[in-house]
């Protein structure tokens, strides 16, 4: 049973990364409202643009912007206190700082290769 569990935390993430990302999942639905739907649409945001495919670089982020929120509710912070006039800035910059390996990483891999290819073919001819 050993085998088939590293088997399948191969083939769809570890076991304990899922355990983390509900956990935080649930600290962010007990946010009150208005943070909430503000902590849930920065969410949103994250997990298109953000493509971060690293596990665990996820959880660490997840689990710091959740901590950012529970803080600003603790401190009576007002949403836009937190985020700013542009909240689509604000959501860059706090990727920014959790830029773990992103799925555009293998397509810019693969566009610098073709185009080396190309370019070598250019040379050759």
């Amino acid at each position: 049973m050993r085998v088939a569990a590293k088997w399948i935390e191969m083939l769809v993430g570890s076991f304990e990364q899922k355990k983390q990302y509900k956990h935080h999942m649930a600290r962010m639905e007990a946010l009150p409202e208005p943070h909430r739907s503000a902590a849930k649409a920065l969410q949103r945001y994250f997990m298109y643009q953000g493509g971060i495919l690293d596990g665990d670089t996820l959880i660490t982020m997840l689990g710091d912007f959740v901590d950012l929120w529970e803080r600003a509710v603790a401190d009576g912070t007002p949403v836009r206190a937190i985020v700013g006039g542009d909240p689509v800035e604000f959501a860059e910059t706090f990727l920014l700082a959790y830029s773990g390996k992103q799925w555009i990483d293998k397509e810019r891999e693969r566009l610098r290769k073709a185009i080396d290819a190309a370019a070598g073919e250019e040379t050759s001819a």
